[in-house]
């Protein structure tokens, strides 16, 4: 049976509906079982649509895909020690929010939706844009008022309507939820079928690693995108009979806005709210995350756990990649600054996965700030 289930009160609904939250107004998750058939998937292009039986469209005619997927995981060397890092910065729009628009816009397509609105800090949003232009679908995208003037273009030369808000991040989401009144919420937080184009990252990295899982993965926590992504895909695989055993997951979050860092660590587990601060790392800026309480799980299950970077870590960790010729953004650099501190701890001989989320050509304006000493 495939369904969307409710968070809230566990009641099912028909996916063939433009349906985003269920009647109470909470998240949903979709229910349904993926098929996984590595010597299919062998013969297939290297792109993420490989996994075709594990991705929930039903008519292969509604797939908007700009042949994204199955990114490089390369070998390398960082404070001495040897990691895989997948470079999901090469997508399409230069993030790895390309992988859930991908399917998000094809069910939206599948659905005859022809038009979305969606609220972005930049990427997500940029990826929603691109995909609805491949589709022919409207698109609405409402940003922070601060966010980078690289992203706003990009924005704007795929046709979306940019509404710019005054105010925080969630001032931004709760300008979206209003409009979303009247229209599909294409949201990559809300949306469940956001998340079944994000699982494809750890299909990828087991894929790359002969079908084995890594030790651990170290991922962005802001929304949750790729990280209950790749917490559904590495369930999958592993209930499949693919993997042995489930990595843990490490979330990382910038000490400037850390509620799930303080809900790991709290007595009673819950995700506090918070007052942002101000963060290079924009991306994951997140002070009150829908799926905050499915990410928790998620990290716990997984024996993983949440860690906090600081401002001038991110800093440190965007020269170096740099130096080793990775032009990243500077979220991206808050996860390898993540790494970075969990390596200090973990067993010398544990294998980790790393992401490089998103492309430093998005935060042209911020690098540079950096380079001319007027960055944080």
């Amino acid at each position: 049976m495939t369904a969307l289930l409710s968070t809230t009160t566990g009641i099912r609904y028909p996916v063939d509906q433009p349906r985003w939250k269920c009647d109470a107004g909470g998240i949903l998750d979709l229910e349904w079982t993926p098929v996984i058939d590595p010597a299919r998937i062998s013969r297939r292009p290297p792109t993420m649509w490989r996994y075709r039986e594990a991705i929930p469209i039903g008519d292969d005619a509604s797939i908007l895909t700009f042949g994204e997927g199955f990114t490089p995981l390369l070998r390398q060397a960082i404070d001495g020690r040897e990691v895989l890092l997948k470079q999901e910065y090469i997508f399409q729009t230069g993030s790895y929010k390309d992988r859930g628009a991908s399917v998000l816009l094809s069910k939206v397509r599948e659905l005859g939706v022809d038009s979305v609105v969606q609220d972005s800090s930049g990427n997500a949003g940029c990826a929603v844009a691109a995909y609805s232009a491949r589709g022919m679908i409207s698109c609405q995208i409402f940003v922070p008022e601060g966010t980078s003037p690289a992203k706003l273009a990009q924005l704007r030369y795929y046709g979306a309507d940019v509404c710019q808000i005054r105010g925080s991040r969630e001032e931004t989401a709760r300008a979206a939820l209003l409009a979303a009144e009247s229209a599909y919420y294409a949201s990559h937080s809300w949306n469940p079928f956001f998340l079944q184009g994000t699982k494809t990252f750890a299909y990828e990295v087991c894929e790359q690693m002969g079908w084995k899982a890594p030790d651990s993965v170290v991922l962005p926590a802001g929304n949750g995108t790729l990280l209950l992504g790749a917490a559904i895909g590495f369930n999958e695989l592993y209930g499949a009979g693919l993997i042995g055993a489930l990595p843990r997951l490490i979330a990382v979050q910038s000490a400037a806005c850390d509620p799930l860092v303080r809900g790991y660590n709290s007595p009673d587990g819950r995700v506090p709210s918070v007052h942002a601060q101000q963060t290079l790392a924009e991306g994951i800026a997140i002070a009150e995350p829908v799926r905050g309480s499915q990410m928790l799980k998620a990290v716990r299950k997984s024996g993983g756990r949440f860690l906090a970077v600081e401002e001038a870590e991110i800093i440190e960790s965007l020269q170096l990649m740099a130096r080793l010729g990775f032009y990243i953004e500077p979220t991206s650099a808050a996860v390898v600054a993540g790494l970075r501190s969990y390596l200090r701890d973990c067993p010398r001989d544990e294998q980790v996965v790393c992401p490089l989320t998103g492309s430093g050509l998005k935060s042209t304006e911020k690098l540079l700030s950096l380079l001319d000493g007027d960055g944080p």
